[in-house]
């Protein structure tokens, strides 16, 4: 985890995946979103809690967050445009 955050490459994280992020000592001074009971951990790892509706995701440089499963779709949407994947009916 460590690697990609320093060589800015895409990292997703959803729900309580933001404890990893917060373990690995990524997140200061990104701002991000996960379950809400985690924003305490986030906010001690050094990062800035953003609320966003539980369906909702939220990106910050090379980081896709999201509260839990309902965001999904957009989650995974906005991760995708972060890869630079092209999705075509």
């Amino acid at each position: 985890m460590r690697h990609f955050a320093g060589a800015n490459k895409p990292i997703a994280a959803i729900c309580h995946g933001i404890q990893v992020l917060a373990a690995a000592g990524v997140l200061r001074g990104k701002t991000c979103t996960a379950y809400p009971a985690v924003k305490p951990e986030v906010e001690n790892a050094g990062g800035k809690w953003v609320d966003v509706e539980v369906s909702g995701a939220y990106v910050e440089s090379n980081l896709v967050t999201a509260p839990a499963w309902p965001a999904h779709p957009e989650w995974l949407a906005k991760f995708l445009k972060l890869l630079g994947t092209k999705i075509e009916p």
